[in-house]
């Protein structure tokens, strides 16, 4: 049986993985790493382990040993109105230098596959057809940016040992427990709201938490994934009045949508310094995921529908003592 390191287990991706993992028949033993070993998941033949902080000096040598595939799924994340002095030197510590540190050592200690959670955001915030793979590099925020730096550092870790690396760009990721701006738009169309984005004509990819599991499964095993960057989506992407409809479905209520003007929403936004988050709702930004249908073939096996339906549905009420 293969073993498999998952850093970030305690978080939204990495636990979803963790999770999925654990459900039989799998083929994998689990290393779970998280800040907090009470909000790792539970599963069969899983060990815990507690890492407080990533950046260039953590030592992850006793993790490793023995490991197949490691899934890098720990980041500082991306977070609106960053108040850090220096939020590129923050972003850089966790996610450029903490990323590097870990892909040299899992080298030495002769892991055969590294397997990276980037972003799109390398690519830019948006342009008028979908990003592909070797696209130039405009990153956006010190996030991407951070993320750019560590996806350099493994391809040239990558030419230099026998260290593969693997290269995933998400867009926004969805799914039960989301957090970020997915669980504002959501919170906002429960309420029933009425949101100013009728009038609004764009087309955004989004990845379901389910589907982005499902190909990082796949590219922790599959040959032909090696040293490659990859773009991953839903396949099917959706105005943002579209994706407020389709959430209103999702919980049997009707979706508010008021056609204000763009030029108005921008005007207002810019009056109470919304602009980014103004463009994370009406801009366009799409993910062409040719690549990783023909190279790896795989396509994504939960429609937006059904995994809408998935992320807004009420948590499951725990068991009574």
């Amino acid at each position: 049986m293969s073993t498999c390191l998952i850093t970030g287990a305690s978080g939204f991706i990495g636990g979803h993985l963790a999770r999925s993992l654990t459900q039989p028949p799998q083929p994998w033993q689990l290393r779970l790493v998280g800040r907090s070993a009470a909000n790792l998941p539970d599963g069969a033949g899983a060990t815990h382990h507690t890492i407080r902080a990533i950046d260039g000096s953590t030592d992850w040598s006793r993790l490793l040993p023995g490991v197949d595939v490691v899934v890098h799924a720990a980041a500082r994340v991306h977070v609106l109105h960053d108040t850090a002095p220096d939020a590129l030197a923050q972003y850089r510590r966790t996610n450029t230098e903490g990323t590097l540190r870990l892909a040299e050592q899992a080298a030495a200690a002769g892991v055969k596959r590294l397997v990276f959670l980037s972003t799109i955001g390398i690519h830019g915030a948006g342009q008028d057809r979908p990003y592909q793979e070797d696209d130039a590099p405009a990153p956006h925020s010190p996030y991407a940016q951070s993320k750019l730096e560590a996806e350099r550092g493994l391809l040239a870790l990558a030419a230099r040992t026998r260290l593969e690396v693997v290269l995933i760009r998400p867009p926004l990721v969805y799914g039960p427990q989301a957090p970020g701006n997915f669980a504002r738009l959501a919170a906002l169309v429960r309420r029933g709201l009425p949101l100013p984005l009728g009038s609004v004509r764009n087309l955004r990819s989004l990845v379901s938490v389910a589907n982005l599991v499902d190909f990082i499964q796949c590219c922790m095993a599959h040959p032909a994934a090696a040293n490659q960057a990859f773009l991953v989506s839903d396949g099917h992407d959706l105005s943002t009045p579209e994706l407020i409809r389709r959430m209103a479905a999702a919980l049997h209520q009707s979706a508010r949508l008021l056609p204000v003007p763009p030029t108005l929403l921008r005007w207002s936004a810019a009056c109470v310094g919304k602009q980014a988050l103004l463009q994370q709702l009406t801009g366009t930004l799409q993910a062409d995921i040719h690549k990783a249908r023909t190279l790896l073939g795989w396509a994504p096996p939960h429609t937006a529908d059904a995994a809408l339906a998935q992320a807004l549905a009420p948590p499951p009420t725990p068991p009574m003592a």
